[in-house]
């Protein structure tokens, strides 16, 4: 059914406020939840944080006392909505075991957006990125095995396979080569738009979180793979935030904010399983929705513009979280070789032997290692081979099938 949450009545901000017994809800069953229940509420967590951040730095670029006012209303809501979900993830729920529900996130939500992605520069980022962070599940999931021995396919219930991607070793690129060709505001698709929000909330937040907890492990290589996996993860950020177009205003940004929450919470509803988490994306969205209203009425007090004008008259197509499998081992295939050159992506054998990517790669991996190749060497050498989830055959590179060596 068709809907425009801009013609839909959400609650009255006077009414949004939560007392700290509604806040501190109970969190879900970890050896209970559906997979892709904790990815919904991982993504929405960072979706959540986007709109803090970017509400902070537009109050700090405008002059107005009442917009200010108004940014800090929905701030300090969204604030409210942000620990509510975060604290539905439990306290058992190890920092491992999070990171793996992190990276399922990463794998699956990107799939899905490059599938769907009707822009063909987007939708190559996308696919660029996406076997990245299927590497990233990887080199985690053989870190559980160092750590504790638990199994990573409880965590991501054989919905994503474990395998390695384009090895973590060889993302390492210098900065110049994470910037991408921009998308036009004037004639992007609202799909791409919601995307490239989505997708940058998603890594942004996953950045943020390997930079606070990445000295948490108690093993070495375990300290060491985060710090290794946090500087990606800031890649991917400057990758993804560089499609979005800057000709795009402030009071543009806070309406594609607030719808793109308004789309993302709406989508959840459609598809959410546990009745309890449910209700509680719907009672999200009609929050989401007086925020998008009021995003409305600064764009129109501002900058004269109708929100209509820039917003089509219902959703596009809607996120869903699904097992992306033959997607993922088909990109896998044709693009494991791949590096970024500048806006291009080119395999790692075409380029020069004095490219800045050979450059980068000396200095970082000085010597010769890495700790996302040590992490799978301990775990050949404790268990006899690397750990796998490889629910549709072998891997589909070659290369890549031994499981008793290293591959680089």
């Amino acid at each position: 059914m068709a809907f425009n949450p801009l013609k839909e009545k959400g609650i009255p901000f006077d009414k949004q406020v939560k007392n700290w017994d509604e806040l501190n809800v109970d969190p879900y069953d970890k050896n209970e939840v559906h997979p892709y229940t904790r990815t919904r509420i991982i993504l929405m967590n960072g979706a959540e944080i986007e709109s803090v951040f970017f509400g902070h730095q537009l109050a700090r670029y405008t002059d107005s006392p009442d917009t200010k006012r108004k940014l800090a209303q929905v701030r300090r809501i969204e604030q409210q909505q942000q620990k509510l979900i975060n604290w539905l993830i439990p306290a058992d729920e190890s920092t491992l075991e999070v990171t793996l529900g992190f990276e399922q996130v990463a794998v699956d939500l990107t799939a899905w957006l490059a599938r769907t992605e009707p822009d063909q520069n987007v939708k190559n980022a996308l696919d660029f990125a996406l076997i990245e962070d299927f590497d990233h599940l990887y080199r985690y999931s053989n870190l559980m095995g160092l750590m504790d021995g638990k199994d990573p396919a409880k965590v991501v219930g054989e919905l994503t396979e474990i395998f390695p991607g384009r090895p973590t070793v060889a993302e390492h690129r210098h900065p110049f080569d994470s910037i991408c060709s921009h998308y036009n505001k004037r004639t992007a698709d609202i799909l791409t738009k919601l995307h490239v929000l989505t997708i940058i909330a998603a890594e942004q937040q996953t950045m943020n979180f390997y930079m606070n907890v990445g000295n948490r492990p108690e093993l070495s290589v375990g300290r060491g793979l985060y710090q290794e996996i946090a500087q990606v993860e800031e890649q991917h950020v400057s990758h993804y935030e560089s499609l979005a177009d800057p000709g795009e205003t402030w009071f543009e940004r806070l309406l594609l904010h607030e719808y793109n929450e308004c789309y993302l919470y709406y989508s959840f509803v459609q598809e959410e399983t546990d009745d309890r988490i449910k209700q509680i994306w719907q009672d999200q969205l009609d929050c989401e929705m007086e925020h998008l209203h009021m995003a409305a009425e600064l764009l129109q007090q501002y900058e004269d513009k109708d929100a209509e004008s820039l917003l089509p008259s219902e959703f596009p197509t809607l996120i869903r979280f699904q097992s992306n499998k033959e997607y993922v081992r088909d990109i896998i295939a044709a693009q494991i070789d791949l590096t970024a050159d500048g806006t291009a992506y080119r395999p790692v054998s075409s380029l020069p032997d004095s490219a800045r990517y050979f450059t980068w790669q000396r200095s970082v991996n000085v010597d010769g290692s890495a700790p996302s190749q040590r992490v799978i060497e301990q775990h050949i050498d404790r268990h006899g081979r690397d750990y796998r989830l490889e629910t549709e055959g072998p891997h589909p590179v070659e290369e890549f099938r031994a499981r008793e060596a290293v591959r680089a």
